[in-house]
């Protein structure tokens, strides 16, 4: 009997990536994934585990690449404001790229859950929290170096950049264009710059 045809693990969690992204994780099915991928079932419990556990390692696969240009930017960029701008920005270029699904797939893959995968749902819901948290310290700090006023709410402003992430992501899905979505951006700029002391540009 002959041997079943090796396949690439990396281009095989690429595709299941994407499909998941596209239709979500309730929306893409064991067929869908074997469609995808090309591999029969067997094969891709034998190389992933379950289903649950290959849509995890998509998830990980996506924040080290595509997803994770927030952690990327925060690392990068010295100045907190200049970091918030390249996050927005970078959130349209990422949510609307040619060749990809759009929008966010932390956000959009898991948001409405049956109960037997309320844990997935929960699972989702912590990272992006996370996220959240990860901007908020960095803008704590920006606060204490002087670059915003001292009475800056660092945790709204937090959670109103996650909130128009969250809303890109979402207008992508639905089609808006790349250039409506930065004009938002631009607009979301100025509720930023009230929080900027005087002397920062």
């Amino acid at each position: 009997m002959a041997r079943p045809r090796e396949f690439d693990r990396d281009e095989a969690l690429a595709k299941a990536r994407d499909a998941f992204w596209r239709r979500g994780y309730e929306g893409t099915s064991m067929a869908d994934l074997v469609s995808e991928l090309g591999i029969a079932s067997a094969r891709i419990y034998a190389a992933f585990g379950s289903k649950e556990d290959l849509f995890r390692e998509a998830i990980g696969l996506y924040e080290a690449r595509e997803g994770g240009f927030v952690d990327r930017v925060l690392a990068e960029e010295p100045a907190a404001h200049r970091a918030i701008m390249r996050i927005l920005y970078e959130a349209v270029e990422t949510y609307t790229r040619p060749g990809r699904p759009w929008g966010c797939m932390v956000v959009t893959a898991a948001t409405n859950c049956a109960a037997e995968n309320s844990r997935l749902q929960d699972w989702l819901a912590e990272r992006r929290r996370r996220q959240t948290a990860s901007i908020a310290g960095r803008l704590e700090q920006a606060r204490r170096d002087g670059e915003f006023v001292d009475d800056a709410d660092v945790e709204r402003l937090a959670d109103y950049l996650t909130a128009i992430m969250h809303g890109l992501s979402v207008q992508a899905r639905d089609g808006v264009s790349a250039e409506r979505l930065t004009a938002l951006c631009d607009l979301s700029l100025r509720t930023v710059a009230s929080f900027l002391t005087r002397h920062v540009n």
